[in-house]
């Protein structure tokens, strides 16, 4: 399945081209695959994530590209250049891991320049460029301390200068807010972003935190059972899921069965429980009227209304208090509970039977994943 990642985002930002492309990439260790037939391109200048629940093959992916795994069998270009089989130390990219993996005995300018020591640049060079990125990341005033002597935070940001110090034509960062409390994460999302914006560079980004593929990329590629599940921008993979394993992941959703009436791609038109009907969009793929199927609602798609009025009906089972809004668990089947957030003003208590309207143009139509293929198994990420 191609993945084509080349616009998007940021408008003429994006236009220099393909940078790097993977075509039917696939990785193999002994009888377990980790990667099936995954096909890609990054544009030039282009914040793309790889976003995935643990063991779906992103980490093994990130690997290939940098080049510490050898894909089985697929090509990866970089700017028409095949380099497949080019070791890590020539490929023009730099990976900052999550553990950051700074020298403990070497102060922040030291570790930053260490890249450039090794490859026998100028001194006087050196300074320039290290100063440069540290100023990049907000450390200048930090350079003389060592590792210990940092928070977490500002660890991060000097792995991230020691990368940026040698000028990587690609970015690849492996979970590296993942050590980080749950502000200083928020914050590092914004900063990163700011800093790739600045240079025009590339990032190829891997997490399992859907807000850090939301808040930073222009393009996120949600990956499943070693294989590409959906590629789009966050507001695409938010609002117009192709399949049931996107809708679930990404965000919160409640998923209510359905039987198809009729369709086509952008709108799909069924019968809910209780002989209701309506129209959804639908992104993914043909449906066959008579089809079993699910229409995935996010909470604040939804609101409470009279019995009469509503295209569900239900109890509430139980009401969650969430800061700027309550979360209304209204149980409209047996076993199946749809999340509604409503905003002061609106209640309902506990047991009180409820109608749920839909806000116009929200909710969307995917395939049951029941019975998809899932025969690809993914080695533990590293």
């Amino acid at each position: 399945m191609e993945a084509a990642l080349t616009g998007g985002g940021r408008g003429d930002e994006l236009s220099g081209g393909c940078s790097l492309q993977l075509t039917d990439v696939s990785k193999r260790f002994g009888t377990v695959t980790a990667l099936s037939d995954v096909s890609l391109s990054v544009a030039e200048g282009e914040f793309v994530t790889l976003l995935g629940p643990s063991g779906c093959g992103k980490t093994t992916l990130l690997r290939i590209i940098a080049g510490f795994e050898q894909a089985t069998t697929g090509r990866l270009l970089f700017r028409g250049a095949d380099i497949g089989r080019r070791p890590a130390e020539r490929r023009p990219f730099k990976l900052v891991f999550q553990s950051y993996a700074l020298f403990p005995h070497m102060s922040v300018f030291d570790n930053v320049a260490y890249g450039l020591r090794v490859t026998k640049v100028e001194r006087t060079e050196v300074k320039r460029r290290v100063l440069a990125a540290l100023e990049m990341v907000g450390m200048s005033s930090l350079a003389l301390r060592r590792p210990r002597a940092l928070s977490g935070g500002q660890q991060q940001r000097a792995a991230l200068a020691r990368a940026l110090v040698t000028e990587p034509e690609v970015l690849l960062l492996d979970e590296p807010l993942g050590a980080l409390d749950l502000q200083l994460r928020k914050r590092m999302q914004v900063e990163l972003r700011a800093i790739q914006h600045r240079l025009g560079t590339a990032f190829i980004y891997v997490t399992h935190a859907q807000d850090e593929a939301l808040t930073m990329s222009d393009r996120v590629v949600l990956m499943s059972h070693g294989r590409v599940n959906q590629v789009g921008t966050p507001r695409e993979i938010y609002s117009r899921p192709e399949t049931q394993f996107c809708a679930q992941f990404v965000g919160d959703t409640s998923l209510v069965p359905c039987r198809v009436l009729g369709g086509d791609m952008g709108s799909m038109a069924v019968e809910l429980a209780g002989g209701r009907r309506a129209a959804f969009g639908h992104y993914g793929g043909s449906l066959r009227p008579g089809e079993e199927a699910l229409v995935s609602l996010r909470p604040e798609e939804l609101s409470l209304t009279c019995v009469e009025d509503g295209l569900l009906r239900g109890r509430v089972r139980d009401v969650v208090f969430r800061g700027d809004s309550s979360r209304f668990e209204v149980e409209v089947d047996q076993g199946l509970r749809v999340s509604v957030d409503v905003r002061d003003g609106e209640k309902a208590a506990v047991g009180t039977e409820v109608g749920i309207a839909v806000r116009p143009d929200c909710g969307v139509v995917v395939r049951s994943d029941r019975g998809a293929e899932t025969e690809i198994a993914t080695e533990p990420e590293k």
